[in-house]
């Protein structure tokens, strides 16, 4: 498959993370024909972001990941889920994302709370994380005043390639203000945050094309194929899930990474009760919603670390280089909650470092297996695990899983799910039928015990 230039035509999925922003080519058949690492752009003197330098930097990645010669012929962006930004009638930004994790988030969300009131159906915890926090704070922005449009950071390169400010679905789940099974807005907190609902742009469904790719740098670098299209992509967890599931229908996906997060489509709505699970709508599975639960793994390990001792276990453990002792199975450690609630050893934990580093990651295991087998319930009998994330590619920390709960994963070889997610998003739109397999590098027979 070749443009009349003679390129080899490609379709690109981007992660937009919070640390990197990756970009990966896949060809027809699902091969990564390249792929692109960056710093996600962030000024030295605090971690906000200007969406103006992520399109420029995005742009640099697309042109280096065709070289000369792949073409776009469609594209599709996912990532963080909750920052976003005010844009002029233009799309240039007016203000910068403030990302989910900044800490002058907590005192604007409890400025916020009594205006907020409650809200059912939401299908995601009410906290300072959500996107409506970073809606109060741009409108107190400077220079905030001529807004026509908000758009999530994940969109921004989307909406402005397009030239239509949108929403990805997967993203407005993660506003506090949405009802994802419902498709409505809560009228009442989009007015105390953002102001109007003027400013909310259009929802798309992730998968759904935005319209045709237009870029004046990549057109004139050659790259582009005629009539390329931007798809609406989303939220990280739930566009690298449904490429897992595109393994096999109903596959969970264990992805390991700063945090355990565990996610699946389902084909059933499922109870939105709050806490249960964070809901939003399912990706090309209209009848259904994605599902996702979060565990906590580098905060809680972070705070076991303070004892270089055990520090020095944890390492030695999770490479495979020591192997646990009956810590393991102890409940000597009590791993940190939601909310900011510490972590903590129980009053008669052991004082050996290597049984406080085995609690730890004994601890971690069962709360991860806790997340997949609530998860489970909601999808098919017997559905597959896949693992996925750096932590994935630690041998002992799969040994330990492994032992804790008694189970078995399939594991992903490819780093990117999420890019590649994306870039199987932007090729099932053109109607291409790539080997998804071959997409994620990933085999029936690999289980969690193999990977590397």
């Amino acid at each position: 498959m070749g443009t009349s230039s003679g390129r080899v035509d490609a379709v690109l999925g981007i992660d937009i993370g919070s640390t990197n922003v990756k970009v990966v080519a896949l060809d027809a058949a699902g091969h990564v024909v390249a792929r692109v690492h960056r710093a996600t752009p962030r000024p030295a003197d605090e971690p906000s972001i200007d969406a103006a330098r992520l399109f420029d930097t995005i742009e640099e990645m697309a042109l280096a990941a065709c070289g000369d010669r792949y073409a776009v012929t469609a594209a599709s962006a996912a990532g963080v889920g909750e920052d976003g930004v005010l844009v002029d009638a233009g799309l240039a930004p007016l203000t910068r994302a403030l990302p989910w994790f900044d800490p002058r988030r907590t005192e604007l969300f409890d400025a916020l709370k009594p205006s907020l009131g409650p809200a059912d159906g939401i299908g995601t915890a009410t906290d300072a994380a959500r996107t409506l926090v970073g809606w109060a704070w741009a409108r107190a922005r400077p220079g905030a005043e001529p807004a026509a449009s908000w758009i999530a950071l994940t969109d921004y390169v989307a909406s402005r390639w397009s030239g239509t400010a949108f929403l990805s679905d997967t993203l407005a789940a993660r506003t506090g203000a949405w009802r994802p099974l419902a498709r409505t807005w809560i009228d009442a907190r989009v007015e105390a945050t953002l102001g109007s609902a003027q400013l909310l742009p259009a929802v798309l469904r992730t998968g759904a094309a935005a319209g045709e790719l237009r870029s004046p740098r990549l057109a004139e670098a050659g790259v582009l194929a005629p009539g390329a299209l931007v798809v609406a992509g989303g939220h990280d967890h739930p566009v690298g899930g449904w490429g897992v599931d595109r393994l096999h229908p109903g596959a969970v996906l264990d992805s390991m990474g700063t945090a355990e997060v565990v996610v699946a489509q389902t084909r059933v709505p499922p109870d939105l009760s709050p806490g249960a699970f964070d809901v939003s709508p399912g990706i090309h599975n209209a009848s259904g919603a994605t599902v996702l639960r979060v565990v906590e793994l580098a905060r809680n390990m972070q705070w076991a670390s303070r004892d270089p001792d055990v520090a020095h276990a944890l390492n030695q453990l999770i490479s495979g280089s020591a192997a646990p002792d009956d810590g393991l199975y102890s409940h000597a450690f009590r791993p940190g909650a939601a909310g900011g609630h510490a972590p903590s050893y129980a009053p008669q934990a052991p004082a050996k470092p290597l049984s406080r580093a085995s609690a730890v990651l004994g601890a971690l295991a069962a709360l991860g297996d806790q997340a997949i087998t609530s998860i489970q319930t909601l999808t098919e009998a017997d559905t597959p695990v896949y693992t996925a994330g750096g932590w994935a590619r630690s041998r002992g920390w799969l040994d330990i899983k492994r032992a804790v709960t008694g189970k078995d994963a399939r594991g992903i070889a490819e780093p990117e799910v999420t890019a590649v997610g994306a870039a199987l998003l932007a090729a099932h739109a053109l109607g291409w039928s790539p080997s998804v397999t071959t997409a994620l590098n990933c085999h029936p027979e690999t289980s969690g015990s193999t990977a590397h």
